[in-house]
């Protein structure tokens, strides 16, 4: 068998085949470290008992996780309903890893409470569980009803990934941020150009790149189709596990692993990019597009809403007021994001400048509720889609996707720049 690569060794352990190792495309059953679902808790506990029967019970409470978040609070009867459901099955099930409205997003709670250790299998009923690659984990998404079915046995099937090999290397230029690099990657490869890949991200670059740019990296592999966006554990990785304590080896891909596509950048002379409506992979340098006026400036999402996020974007606004014809909303990613944000003066830049905090969770980023837009109107945001009716109305919109430093810029400008205000 040929050499392992990340994505291998990882299903490799989680399957029992640490010995022999797996193939790619091979299918393996694998038990998750942790398995993760948010307001669609309500529809799969359903489907849950439909398989288990009424009193069914879940195979390990300890290993499942929920948090309420994308609906919060909950904006109408049918929601508060579904959210009510989730309480009481949480309830009866004795799961104690259960975070609700208001705690935060669902991938970032679940690192920041210690559940994300490396090189484990971190299953999730959302497409942006990839997320959690950053960690050095395999943070790979399934759908609802074999969410469910995990809830009752333990386990799933697999096919194993194959992988690309991604090398970053060079300085960040001034003003670029690692969502600029995402988009940039996301343009090369297209927004179907990695599905059903492992992408792992090696290079100068990545040695620099605190916990955070990692996780917009992983996030928005998703975007590309992509199973799993994995960065090897480093010093970085080691520096943030010590709060937890988590006991382990680094393990790493071997010399002789063979990748699919291999793809070396240089972001030493990259510049602010931005994705147009109304697909991600629609990315053009920001200097490149027409002056195109915003209606709606978004800071936050599981993307770009940590605290990092938040205080590149309030130090462009401090003591700067919003354009008069742009709404900004600010959705810190977690309630531990925003206390940080409240001790260090960050929301005070944002509400001073004209901006609306809101509710630690995903926002309007679902066009389901609050701070949409509406039919005709325009919107940056730091969010990881940009197709039709994401945010709101389907009807002549535009949504343009963007680091914080851009959107906080634009939000001034009252049309979409990268330059200082």
């Amino acid at each position: 068998m040929n050499g392992q690569t990340l994505i291998q060794k990882i299903l490799a352990s989680a399957s029992g085949k640490e010995n022999e190792g797996v193939a790619e495309n091979e299918i393996v059953f694998v038990s998750p470290h942790m398995i993760l679902s948010h307001d669609n808790s309500a529809a799969i506990s359903k489907t849950f008992y439909k398989i288990t029967g009424p009193n069914g019970k879940v195979w390990d409470p300890n290993r499942i996780f929920i948090a309420l978040d994308h609906a919060v609070p909950a904006p109408n009867a049918v929601q508060a309903d579904n959210q009510k459901l989730v309480r009481k099955f949480v309830q009866d099930q004795g799961i104690k890893n259960f975070y609700d409205g208001g705690t935060g997003i669902c991938h970032q709670v679940l690192p920041e409470k210690g559940h994300v250790p490396p090189n484990i299998v971190i299953l999730g009923s959302d497409s942006h569980t990839t997320t959690h690659g950053a960690f050095g984990a395999a943070g790979i998404p399934i759908g609802r009803t074999e969410t469910a079915s995990v809830w009752a046995i333990g386990q799933t099937w697999l096919k194993v990934p194959e992988s690309f090999k991604i090398t970053l290397d060079g300085d960040l230029p001034k003003n670029v941020y690692s969502k600029d690099i995402i988009l940039e990657i996301i343009r090369q490869i297209s927004a179907a150009g990695a599905t059903y890949k492992s992408i792992e991200f090696y290079g100068s670059a990545v040695a620099k790149m605190s916990m955070s740019e990692r996780m917009t990296l992983s996030n928005l592999s998703a975007e590309m189709g992509a199973k799993a966006g994995i960065f090897p554990v480093d010093n970085v990785t080691d520096k943030w596990n010590k709060q937890f304590g988590f006991k382990y080896d680094r393990i790493s891909a071997d010399e002789d692993a063979i990748y699919e596509k291999t793809i070396n950048l240089d972001i030493s002379n990259l510049t602010p990019r931005v994705a147009r409506p109304h697909k991600v992979d629609n990315v053009v340098p920001v200097s490149d597009l027409p002056k195109t006026s915003i209606d709606v400036a978004l800071i936050g999402t599981c993307t770009n809403g940590r605290l990092d996020d938040l205080k590149i974007a309030a130090e462009i606004l401090k003591e700067k007021t919003i354009h008069p014809k742009v709404r900004m909303f600010v959705y810190p990613a977690s309630r531990e994001v925003l206390l940080q944000a409240t001790k260090l003066g960050i929301l005070e830049n944002f509400i001073k400048a004209g901006a609306q905090i809101n509710v630690p969770a995903c926002g309007p980023f679902l066009g389901a509720y609050c701070c949409c837009i509406s039919g005709g109107e325009k919107a940056i945001s730091s969010a990881n889609r940009n197709f039709k009716g994401r945010m709101g109305s389907k009807e002549d919109t535009g949504i343009f996707l963007a680091s914080p430093a851009t959107v906080a810029k634009s939000a001034l400008a009252g049309f979409i720049t990268s330059e200082d205000v």
